[in-house]
């Protein structure tokens, strides 16, 4: 028996309607809050670097179906899955062509090729293209435990490739919606390596996705044009610029006085202001996002369960929720929202109790404290709108525990880079999922794979948990799941590895004659859709 998957005929012809003409299109400027760290995609982990490159420039085999709540097809058109799991035969919708730049100029569409190379890069230590990474190599393909599951990575014919498991996994397609699964022109990649260029694949991107890079000044300004040999529906903008723009108050002031059209992650009183205005408009959704404070469990005192749950104990989360997202977050407890299949509403939280805490404190052998560091961000998002005013509210409870905690501002790119080591003690942070499946948040951030990838900020590796993980993804059955990730949550709770913060809100601020733009809940961009009065 197998299962196929296609797209119906009734979407295929609704995607091929032609769009406006390109010459009554007007550009889009977006203030964005901070520079990715390049548009090798699958070498990073943020979600900036995501929305920067994965998001406008590549595509995916497969992706996620917002609105519908499912994996629908991308560049692969339709797929079919073994009886046994093992097996997912992938048909590339034919004729798909990759971008030309002054830099390249393809002689042929996508092919299986393109497949095999994206994928053998990230899996085959014996791929010259293997190396050509950053320090924490490939953090998702690596957290998602890939190179163990998937066996190999076939050519069919030119237009069919193969994929071949280890053994069943419930979130494989899934998997390939995300970001890091983007498709790569290995042609290009050719040109590269026979060039010695290789660094050229993170600035001069190539993809088979709707805009195309046209230039990159850091913290400055990523300016796109629109790809004229787009497979998809063609933009309704003939530009796109991403204005960074890293101060939140500022980004509302561009929107206000027109500066660009959409404000990116805006701070919740810039939100309440914006719904006064009439120039303006606001564009909400619950987020599939989690933001927490990871606790090192590598570093003294925090190995010590004991001292993890009186942090958390100490920190009222009551204020930090009204302080930093005007209670526009709720209060988060398991690592995914409870909107998720398999949230276990019997986990309860941390209560916040200083006395408590301070008597664990000494339990733990620190009856007088003990000094720590705070790491931050210094530049707000949607998962922490106000870094440093957070970091402060921590750093004051923690000090009514006998607890001496010095908050270290630092740069985003280098914040990411220092974290994925583990040298940090407690880390603000937060986590966006792709998909809408709860693994999506537990193996890349409480899996021992992805200790080694640097994405598990607790750095807790755990044999029991660890199964529970790899349980949940062999079956494909929701149920037994469910059973697995609830018993997971369970362990990530009493061991206190994060200090669950929120669950936010996703928003935007746009300009009143901005349509067609939906905010994601995943934190994902798709500027195809928006148009400019």
């Amino acid at each position: 028996m197998r299962m196929r998957f296609k797209l119906p005929v009734t979407v295929v012809a609704a995607l091929l309607v032609a769009a406006p003409a390109l010459a009554l299109a007007k550009p889009l400027t977006v203030c964005t809050e901070a520079s990715p760290d390049g548009f090798d995609v699958v070498q990073f982990n943020s979600l900036v670097t995501t929305n920067a490159s994965a998001d406008v420039i590549f595509n995916s085999l497969v992706s996620y179906d917002e609105a519908a709540k499912k994996v629908v097809p991308a560049l692969a058109q339709s797929w079919d899955v073994s009886a046994d799991g093992l097996t997912y035969t992938f048909h590339l919708r034919p004729g798909v062509q990759f971008q030309t730049t002054d830099y390249f100029k393809p002689t042929r569409p996508l092919t299986a090729d393109d497949v095999v190379f994206t994928f053998s890069r990230m899996l085959d230590d014996s791929n010259p293209w293997h190396k050509v990474t950053g320090a924490s190599g490939f953090p998702h393909a690596q957290s998602m435990g890939l190179p163990k599951l998937i066996k190999s990575v076939s050519k069919v014919d030119d237009n069919t490739v193969k994929f071949e498991l280890n053994q069943p996994d419930a979130t494989f397609v899934s998997i390939l919606t995300m970001g890091f699964a983007s498709i790569y022109s290995s042609e290009y990649a050719d040109q590269l390596l026979k060039a010695g260029k290789q660094v050229d694949l993170n600035a001069k991107p190539i993809g088979t996705g709707p805009f195309v890079l046209k230039s990159y000044t850091k913290d400055a300004v990523i300016r796109y044009d629109v790809n004229p040999a787009y497979w998809g529906p063609k933009p309704k903008i003939d530009r796109l610029i991403y204005a960074i723009t890293p101060d939140a108050t500022v980004r509302a002031q561009k929107v206000k006085a027109g500066e660009c059209q959409i404000a990116l992650s805006p701070k919740p009183q810039d939100v309440a202001d914006a719904k006064t205005d009439k120039s303006l408009a606001v564009v909400q959704t619950p987020a599939f996002m989690t933001a927490f404070v990871a606790l090192n469990t590598e570093k003294k005192p925090f190995d010590n369960q004991k001292v993890r749950a009186a942090v958390n104990m100490a920190f009222d989360r009551t204020t930090y929720l009204k302080t930093v997202f005007d209670n526009t977050a709720t209060p988060a407890v398991n690592p995914f929202p409870p909107n998720t299949w398999s949230y276990d509403k019997a986990v309860k939280a941390w209560p916040y109790d200083p006395v408590k805490a301070k008597n664990l404190l000494a339990e733990a052998g620190f009856p007088n404290g003990f000094s720590t560091t705070i790491w931050v961000r210094p530049t707000g998002s949607v998962l922490n709108p106000n870094p440093k005013a957070g970091a402060e509210l921590l750093q004051a409870d923690l000090a009514k525990i006998g607890v001496k905690a010095d908050v270290k501002v630092i740069e985003w790119g280098e914040l990411i880079k220092e974290a994925k080591q583990g040298q940090h003690d407690t880390l603000f942070m937060g986590w966006a999922g792709d998909n809408g499946d709860p693994d999506n948040f537990l193996s890349p951030l409480f899996s021992c794979n992805a200790v080694k990838s640097g994405i598990n900020f607790a750095r807790f590796c755990d044999a029991d948990l660890d199964k529970l993980i790899a349980d949940g993804k062999a079956t494909p059955d929701q149920s037994k799941r469910a059973k697995a990730y609830e018993a997971a949550q369970q362990i990530i709770h009493d061991q206190a590895l994060w200090i669950p913060l929120g669950y936010p809100t996703a928003t935007a601020i746009t300009r009143a004659d901005v349509s067609g733009y939906r905010v994601s809940p995943f934190g994902r961009q798709n500027f195809t859709t928006v148009a400019v009065q």
